[in-house]
């Protein structure tokens, strides 16, 4: 017997194991083919340990379809010079075929300057202008691994976006402007809120389709949300909280993503597809 609302718990554990799958059979059929093994070379700054935790859960996902894994690790008092230039020899590295700049970057670096200096046929993560204007403008390029992952949620829920009233809640570079942009590209009509949107209850209270990310626990209240609305809870504060209060949440949505096991495991899974698809690009498959 299903439990109470179960039918509208969007399930991105399920749906990542079969991405990785898929990785590990493309990743076997590049090694097959040229004997290289597609490389993905993370660096992480400081020891911040919410972002060490997913270097580590990166590390093992590669081990387990096939993706060779080059870690460097700096410390926190690493300048921006030092930084861009640990970047620049990754870059010229053939053998590494894909690059992730785990952030937060630790101030003061200048964390721009660090994503700048990834190539874009590098960029996996989609953080440099050159990747977010080529997503903007519905080009060729990678996107930013969570809302890339969180399309592949509506697409296999079927989510119809085309005209829909869908509302983002935060505008970072690396997930809210994206999020927009890819949704605009899929013909929804979009509003991108902020901390100074006014009225964001009643805006959020428009939305078909309502994905957040503020990094505040349980911010969006249920009695906010359209019924039948869509929710994509891409937050995760200690706990394993959401941004989105999803006992009330769960009670008017018509899907809605879980904390843990909803966005979480899709951004780890898009990462190594998008490694993949990096390594076949350079070695001309």
């Amino acid at each position: 017997m299903n439990r109470p609302h179960e039918s509208k718990i969007i399930n991105g554990v399920a749906l990542a194991r079969r991405i990785l799958q898929e990785v590990k059979r493309r990743v076997e059929a590049i090694c097959q083919a040229t004997g290289i093994t597609p490389t993905l070379g993370t660096v992480l700054v400081g020891d911040d340990p919410s972002s060490a935790a997913y270097v580590r859960a990166k590390d093992k996902r590669c081990r387990e379809v096939g993706i060779e894994s080059l870690r460097t690790d700096l410390p926190r008092h690493t300048t921006t010079d030092e930084l861009v230039a640990e970047i620049n020899r990754i870059a010229q590295d053939r053998a590494v075929h894909a690059i992730l700049v785990q952030h937060p970057i630790p101030a003061p670096i200048d964390k721009r300057a660090a994503f700048e200096a990834i190539p874009l046929e590098k960029d996996v993560d989609g953080v440099s202008s050159a990747a977010l204007g080529r997503v903007i403008l519905g080009m060729p390029a990678f996107p930013s691994c969570t809302p890339a992952g969180i399309m592949s949620l509506l697409a296999e829920y079927k989510v119809a976006l085309d005209g829909a009233e869908a509302v983002v809640v935060g505008r970072s570079p690396i997930l809210g402007r994206p999020m927009a942009s890819m949704l605009i590209n899929a013909h929804a009509t979009v509003t991108l809120c902020h901390s100074r949107t006014r009225d964001l209850p009643g805006v959020i209270g428009r939305a078909d389709v309502l994905i957040v990310a503020v990094g505040h626990p349980r911010f969006v209240r249920g009695d906010w949300i359209k019924p039948g609305a869509v929710v994509i809870d891409a937050g995760y504060n200690d706990g394993n909280i959401g941004d989105v209060d999803f006992d009330s949440a769960i009670r008017r949505a018509s899907l809605i993503t879980p904390v843990p096991g909803g966005v979480g495991p899709m951004t780890i899974a898009t990462l190594l597809e998008h490694t993949v698809a990096a390594a076949a690009q350079q070695l001309g498959l």
